[in-house]
């Protein structure tokens, strides 16, 4: 995680405190359970609650000097815990195992952090909402392969980002319902040393659903759900992000993003404005899809347990979420101070002289009872006059002093299919198909 990429609640989220006390929820949680159940005593309970609740500092450097001796962070934590609670505090941890504290820890902070991810996509298709209502019929020209095509407007290039959030805001919630599993199911996940009622307890306590089999740990076919949950988001935002670029290119020009005063395009050359912030989106989605491949190979773990996901879960958990939740936050920024420039679009609409509404004409010709292939002929042949011309030409004029054109059309309906609102009359369909009538 680098600082510069990353945003302070959701780097709270993984950073040791708060780690340590959802830890000690856990571990005092499962001991009220026990001393419920009567396998315990109850004054234990009481007595570490009562530590907890002087409001003690977590003492991040302690624990770490005692896990220098031990080797092991859980056990590292036990003992600071006793140290400060004293006797009562060996009643802790009964018939549990690490992976009962890590794994049901990891569920709390992905929830948690998930939170946050949602509240960013919600975040985000306001923005992109407002935008395209503002842009719902501002003509532009859409492209295939790069290439004029017909006319669209800018309005429903958003409106089509924002239904693809939505999407992802869904899935999210789906995979966040799926991680949010808890295990306190002891050694190998038998519950041979601990009652299953005490997981259930735990789960309910921290608002997690309770694993099924957890074979020790928590299977990891959900983290792997999760983890490519967040890379096709990142890829949704790579998308958008590579549009914009696209939209800024000097000759393009139709969209940009937003230039500060006193902000420097280059250290070279002072002219430049560059698209520096869809840029760096376009790399932060591919930092988040690189957690994809490891948490899916993390799913085939040895027998009832092994650590080899662990590493991996200490880099991808923090990395992929921080990264995410910036990337989302800096796409809402630059959709919210986009530059639309529609005089540019029209200007593009217009360069290629007509010939963004061939197919208008091509349909009309076959309507006549000319074959599709003539018609396609008779088209493209003056459309290629066009485009050799750079647009110089106009293809409404060179289809009117076709005779073979004009034998089937008259010019007043080959003129009628060069109406640039013909193309938009569904855009209300498809904007209450979004966003809902």
């Amino acid at each position: 995680m680098l600082p510069r990429y990353a945003r302070a609640p959701m780097t709270a989220i993984w950073e040791a405190e708060n780690r340590y006390r959802i830890w000690f929820e856990i571990e005092a949680h499962a001991l009220d359970a026990m001393a419920e159940l009567g396998t315990v005593p109850q004054e234990a309970a009481d007595a570490v609650w009562a530590w907890w609740k002087t409001g003690p500092a977590i003492d991040v450097t302690a624990i770490d000097a005692i896990e220098a001796v031990t080797r092991h962070d859980v056990i590292a934590f036990l003992t600071w815990v006793a140290e400060q609670v004293g006797p009562q505090a060996r009643f802790l941890h009964q018939g549990m195992t690490s992976s009962d504290v890590l794994d049901t820890c990891l569920a709390v902070q992905l929830s948690q952090a998930t939170d946050l991810l949602l509240f960013d996509l919600t975040e985000l298709m306001d923005a992109l909402k407002r935008r395209a209502y503002e842009h719902k019929l501002t003509p532009t020209i859409g492209r295939s392969h790069g290439i004029h095509a017909e006319p669209v407007t800018f309005g429903l290039k958003l409106a089509q980002a924002y239904a693809e959030f939505d999407r992802s805001w869904t899935r999210l919630a789906r995979a966040r319902e799926d991680i949010a599993t808890c295990a306190i199911s002891g050694a190998v996940g038998t519950f041979a040393n601990i009652d299953p009622r005490v997981e259930a307890y735990v789960a309910e306590k921290l608002g997690l659903h309770v694993e099924p089999v957890s074979t020790q740990v928590i299977p990891r076919d959900r983290h792997a759900y999760f983890f490519a949950t967040l890379g096709v988001i990142a890829s949704s935002i790579e998308r958008l992000a590579t549009e914009i670029r696209h939209l800024q290119r000097t000759e393009v020009l139709e969209a940009e993003e937003y230039f500060s005063p006193g902000q420097k395009g280059s250290s070279a050359m002072p002219h430049k404005r560059n698209p520096v912030l869809t840029e760096n989106l376009t790399g932060l989605a591919r930092m988040v899809r690189a957690a994809v491949t490891p948490a899916l190979e993390n799913v085939a773990l040895w027998h009832e347990r092994d650590i080899s996901h662990s590493s991996v879960e200490r880099f991808i958990g923090p990395d992929a979420t921080i990264t995410l939740d910036f990337a989302l936050a800096r796409l809402t920024g630059v959709i919210d101070k986009l530059a639309v420039y529609p005089e540019r679009m029209q200007k593009n609409l217009d360069r290629m002289g007509g010939l963004v509404h061939s197919q208008r004409v091509l349909l009309a010709l076959t309507q006549t009872g000319a074959s599709r292939e003539a018609a396609y002929a008779m088209v493209q042949r003056n459309a290629m006059k066009v485009w050799e011309a750079d647009g110089a030409l106009s293809l409404l004029e060179l289809l009117k002093a076709d005779g073979e054109v004009t034998a089937l059309l008259s010019p007043e309906e080959i003129e009628s299919r060069f109406d640039l609102g013909y193309h938009f009359k569904h855009v209300d369909t498809i904007f209450s198909r979004v966003f809902g009538s």
